[in-house]
């Protein structure tokens, strides 16, 4: 349960609540809330290791999605192959006896019926490697028709970073972690950015405190975070990777905190 007197609606500060950490951390809380938490937050050395930890659990668990099944113990494999075969012996009584075997008895012969299904697996295999070559081979031969503007036989670059609304709804949780990277994604240097500020017409002389990449709707953009002469006031601008001299190409641009 929260500690009300060390987070959100109480006294703001350490000894922090590790509840109100795990909700920033997550993204959950408004975005008036966040961009008033994360400066405090980064300044404490406690605060930082507790979402330090949080990041290595979630590391932790996304592996686990690509972590190989393992092996059945073998001890259950038998337990397995012998309930089988009781079941077989139950359904084909006289499948042991001398002469022909019925047709159907012939289940009954664990070792045959797995040399037939792996032999099948194995052809399923090599089905399905062959599709995934040609589908290879087709995407190779037919090149991609998204391109970026003014940048001929050029693909769109695929959206890194985190993820956000085309409005940049969201955005303004990002502002404690983005303050003081420069990530300049798929825009690359700081002199393709400097060119898209000034297609956008912003002031040259405020410069970003702030640059990471981020999905905006699916789309791959450069986020910056500017200043605004008022306090806990920022001004959020997205560019899209195809931007430069005369195509901005802002994909959201918006004032967020006190106002």
């Amino acid at each position: 349960m929260t500690d009300e007197s060390r987070g959100i609606g109480g006294t703001v500060g350490p000894p922090w609540s590790v509840d109100v950490l795990a909700d920033l951390h997550a993204g959950v809380l408004e975005d008036a809330q966040a961009a008033e938490l994360w400066p405090l937050v980064n300044a404490d050395p406690e605060a930082r290791e507790i979402l330090a930890a949080l990041d290595a659990t979630q590391t932790d668990l996304a592996s686990l999605a690509d972590a190989p099944a393992p092996p059945m113990p073998a001890e259950f494999a038998a337990r397995l192959d012998a309930a089988l075969a009781a079941e077989a012996a139950a359904k084909f009584p006289n499948a042991g006896q001398a002469g022909p075997a019925p047709r159907d008895a012939q289940v009954v012969d664990l070792a045959a019926a797995r040399r037939r299904r792996n032999k099948r697996l194995g052809w399923a295999a090599g089905v399905l490697t062959a599709a995934a070559a040609a589908v290879v081979a087709v995407t190779v031969a037919i090149p991609n028709t998204t391109q970026q503007s003014g940048t001929p036989n050029v693909a769109a670059p695929a959206p890194t970073g985190p993820s956000v609304g085309s409005d940049g709804s969201g955005a303004q949780a990002l502002i404690g972690k983005a303050v003081g990277v420069r990530d300049f994604g798929p825009l690359q240097n700081e002199d393709r950015l400097d060119a898209c500020i000034a297609a956008a017409g912003l002031d040259p002389k405020v410069r970003p405190e702030g640059i990471r990449p981020v999905n905006v709707g699916g789309k791959a953009g450069v986020m910056i975070i500017l200043t605004t002469g008022k306090l806990a006031q920022f001004r959020l601008v997205a560019f899209g990777a195809d931007c430069g001299p005369g195509n901005p190409a802002v994909l959201f641009d918006k004032v967020v905190g006190e106002k």
